[in-house]
């Protein structure tokens, strides 16, 4: 029996971010006296410390071949399911699904021209703008589906709609990651960590900051080697664009209503974009403003009483998730997002959906958040929903009148 030499264990992640990186804080912090006593301790601490941040920055060149080294019999089998894996192709039925978070997998489409349509979505998605085949995909996907609806058949339009449905749904939630992660299209630095943590001691040489600078390049590498993340769509701006693309593709299609359902709940999205770059803020403005005007047209007479309250939920939803967001973002540094037409046109929608909420209480949550939030922006006033807040005090009080008589 053939004896293989033991495989070696990829610790050294590992060891870096549990042991080594502690370690150099807690004796940072001990001798945090003798550095401020001495400067040649300073600069012999300040000397390993980034002696240790090139390690950091060279390691990534030699992990990946322990990674992949291994000589024992196991690693053929391992090579055999990577094979498997290359040919594999997760549109096609019959073939496997995948569990990363956010596949196109879980798409069920039963014919060919949906699964078709679904994959180019998905590469769509995946790949950079940068890339010179991004312009191809998109193009193939618009001829697709321009030709789906040129046909005028019913389960055609429906192929568009399912399709176009989950890859807004897709992109909404690595938006909601990426945004979430600061994961706005341009990578932190080192120096750009330690300008964002501060001061903290340790002189010119700011020992507290190198190690923090420190932790950050360990957890990169342990985040990178080790966990291998899941993979997004790419930057928060990136997929802002490429949604508001979906959105507008889905009201082509007559399914505007779901993107809208999909934005209306996305209030944690709303929340945390307040704190990202103004660039993808502006972006975040356009698209909230175009859904805003699909949500206007949502439902009809012809609707029964159920489905009229079901849209009246989904537009309370929808003003309230997304209200504080336009107070307080940014509209344009270099050049405004929206024109003086467009900003006013918005107003009068966001009118319009509030006039639409036939419960006085409704109107009073919605018209308070957004005074709450207006006055307490001094670099914005916009969207200035004056008037219909004097309307919505007339009407009040002219209800009260009339309920004491």
């Amino acid at each position: 029996m053939t004896v293989y030499p033991p495989t070696p264990t990829p610790l050294a992640p590992f060891i870096i971010h549990n042991l080594i990186i502690p370690l150099l804080i807690y004796t940072n912090k001990s001798l945090k006296h003798i550095t401020h006593k001495f400067k040649l301790f300073e600069i012999i601490s300040y000397t390993i410390v980034t002696s240790f941040l090139f390690f950091l920055k060279i390691i990534r060149s030699f992990i990946p071949s322990v990674l992949n080294y291994n000589s024992s019999p196991e690693s053929a089998s391992e090579s055999d399911s990577d094979y498997d894996s290359y040919h594999w192709i997760p549109f096609l039925k019959g073939y496997g699904q995948s569990t990363d978070v956010g596949d196109i997998g879980s798409f069920e489409g039963d014919t060919c021209i949906a699964r078709a349509l679904y994959q180019l979505l998905a590469i769509h998605n995946e790949i950079p703008v940068s890339s010179r085949k991004y312009e191809v995909v998109r193009s193939y996907a618009e001829k697709l589906m321009d030709e789906n609806l040129g046909v005028s058949c019913e389960p055609l339009r429906q192929v568009n709609a399912t399709a176009l449905s989950g890859a807004f749904v897709r992109a909404l939630r690595q938006l909601e990651v990426a945004v979430a992660e600061g994961d706005c299209g341009e990578g932190d630095s080192g120096l750009d960590v330690v300008e964002k943590t501060g001061g903290g001691g340790g002189g010119c040489f700011g020992l507290s900051r190198v190690v923090r600078t420190a932790g950050y390049f360990g957890g990169a590498a342990w985040t990178r080697f080790v966990k291998r993340k899941t993979r997004l769509g790419g930057s928060a701006e990136k997929l802002a664009a490429e949604l508001l693309w979906l959105a507008q593709k889905l009201s082509a299609c007559g399914s505007g209503d779901e993107a809208v359902r999909q934005w209306a709940s996305a209030s944690n999205l709303a929340s945390v974009s307040l704190n990202t770059q103004l660039r993808l803020q502006g972006s975040l403005v356009k698209l909230s403003v175009y859904l805003f005007k699909q949500s206007v047209s949502m439902g009809g007479k012809d609707d029964d009483e159920g489905t009229m309250e079901e849209l009246r939920k989904i537009k309370m939803k929808m003003l309230m998730s997304w209200i504080p967001f336009l107070c307080r973002s940014s509209i344009g540094t270099d050049a405004p997002v929206l024109s003086f037409n467009e900003k006013a046109e918005l107003e009068n929608v966001l009118g319009e959906l509030i006039g639409s909420l036939k419960h006085e209480d409704e109107q009073e949550k919605v018209l308070s958040l957004w005074l709450h939030h207006f006055t307490h922006c001094p670099s914005s006033d916009w969207p200035n929903l004056h008037l219909y807040y004097d309307h919505w005090c007339i009407i009040s009080r002219k209800l009260l009148i009339l309920d004491g008589k």
